[in-house]
């Protein structure tokens, strides 16, 4: 069951509740157990949804579950809203709490339960239900309530009057709202995992990298401290009890830190939590957390280039342990590098890189050395087009390749000029009267490419 939460007193929010009334399926009822200005009266019940009106602003609305219907059904609640500000027509969602003082509501230094499932459900839904010139993003944490316990956040119509009365704008929060049915507050793409939810600490208001990460990941972002919300807080370390609850509030592990903030990662980190990239974040995706952890511990970290291939494992899985051939890698590179990418790709569980991701080498991860020997084969396939042959023995690659040796046709008198070419394309050339075939002027190239065997590593558990 999704509750929503609408205050008269705030303009957009009645809006947003008359466009939701407006679609069909809600019947009417009456709670006289408590007074209109506190949720009773009448209000309204669909499939899944359940709509209560409220005097008072949100912010002054500590605890609204109560006045709702069947809380162990609740899945979350969901207060529609206004956003003032000089930001245009925009659609928003944001968690509720504050990092420092309570100026706009709620307790200092307290934080409501996050859903960060529903804010990536319902930013993808709102960029749907857009009008045109209407943008959509995200907020950072910066007001009350802060005493409900349940999941909740805001969905907010903005930025002024006009866009508060607009019918599309409004209609456009309805429809996403109402898209929320079968969203779930916490984020799990991975079964029996934990969600996969971080912090966000630093930045501006509008948090562009945590937006990028709702939208672009398989990851969702909790409470977000921006860089004003984090100045109100103060020092890092008088404020342990405050970092520690926008955590606990998001149901995360993790944090991404957006600018040089080493006093506030020391404090992270000495809770027991670990600041990651965004790039770390693209990267993992939803792979399996404990075979990530295994593999960054075996090779390399993400941050130090290591890679994800398109071998999937289980947490309870194990992988060989390989040295990449990087000089035969190097020689297939100058053949196509894209098909060398994708051969690595295709056979491995995890790579190491370097030149910033671009370039495979060091050591991989593949399944089996079945995928190994594939990788392998697609690579020495790649230099049949270099070389005249290419043998793959026990231990190493050996391909060999015979040219025309300018050297050589110097020795003999050639001068440089159309008989280099005519001797370089196989034909046969006279110098003061005596015929120069083409094989004497050749040279045999043979390069070899040493192949290490794989080790068996089990993952850890």
């Amino acid at each position: 069951m999704i509750w929503i939460v609408v205050s008269r007193a705030d303009q957009a929010s009645a809006h947003i509740g008359e466009q939701l009334r407006d679609r069909e399926g809600w019947t009417t009822h009456v709670d006289e157990s408590r007074p209109d200005a506190d949720g009773g009266g009448e209000f309204y019940r669909r499939k899944g949804f359940e709509l209560r009106s409220f005097e008072p602003i949100h912010v002054e609305l500590d605890s609204p579950e109560d006045a709702f219907s069947d809380p162990e059904k609740l899945d979350f609640l969901v207060f529609v809203s206004k956003h003032a500000g000089e930001t245009g027509e925009l659609l928003t969602a944001h968690f509720t709490g504050n990092f420092g003082p309570a100026d706009y509501g709620g307790q200092p230094g307290s934080f409501a339960r996050a859903a960060p499932g529903v804010q990536k459900a319902v930013v993808a839904a709102l960029d749907r239900h857009a009008p045109e010139g209407y943008d959509v993003g995200i907020e950072c944490t910066h007001h009350g309530p802060t005493a409900p316990e349940v999941p909740s956040l805001f969905v907010e119509l903005g930025s002024s009057e006009t866009e508060w009365a607009d019918p599309d704008g409004a209609r456009a929060v309805a429809d996403a709202v109402l898209d929320l049915q079968d969203a779930a507050a916490d984020h799990r793409p991975v079964d029996d995992e934990p969600p996969r939810h971080v912090v966000g600490f630093g930045g501006g208001h509008y948090t562009p990298r945590c937006t990028r990460i709702v939208a672009d990941s398989e990851w969702a972002v909790g409470h977000i401290g921006s860089d004003w919300q984090l100045e109100a807080m103060g020092d890092p370390e008088a404020n342990r009890e405050v970092i520690d609850a926008a955590f606990e509030a998001s149901a995360a592990e993790l944090a991404v830190v957006d600018g040089e903030k080493p006093e506030l990662e020391a404090v992270i980190d000495d809770l027991g939590y670990r600041v990651v990239s965004e790039t770390w974040l693209q990267t993992v995706e939803s792979r399996p957390l404990p075979v990530v952890s295994a593999l960054e511990t075996a090779l390399s970290t993400v941050e130090d280039g290591l890679r994800f291939g398109d071998v999937s494992i289980g947490a309870d899985g194990e992988w060989l342990a390989v040295e990449l051939p990087d000089e035969l890698i190097g020689a297939a590179n100058g053949v196509d590098t894209d098909t060398v990418w994708e051969a690595i790709t295709e056979n491995t569980v995890a790579f190491e890189t370097v030149e910033g991701g671009t370039l495979p080498a060091g050591h991989a991860a593949v399944a089996t050395t079945d995928d190994f020997d594939r990788l392998v084969e697609r690579l020495v396939g790649l230099l049949d087009s270099k070389y005249q042959t290419v043998e793959r023995t026990d231990g190493e690659v050996v391909a060999r390749q015979t040219s025309f040796d300018p050297g050589k046709a110097a020795t003999l008198g050639v001068p440089e000029g159309p008989k280099f070419g005519k001797l370089a394309a196989g034909e046969a050339v006279t110098v003061n009267g005596k015929t120069v075939e083409p094989h004497v002027v050749e040279s045999q190239q043979v390069d070899r490419f040493d192949l290490s065997r794989p080790e068996i590593r089990e993952a850890d558990r």
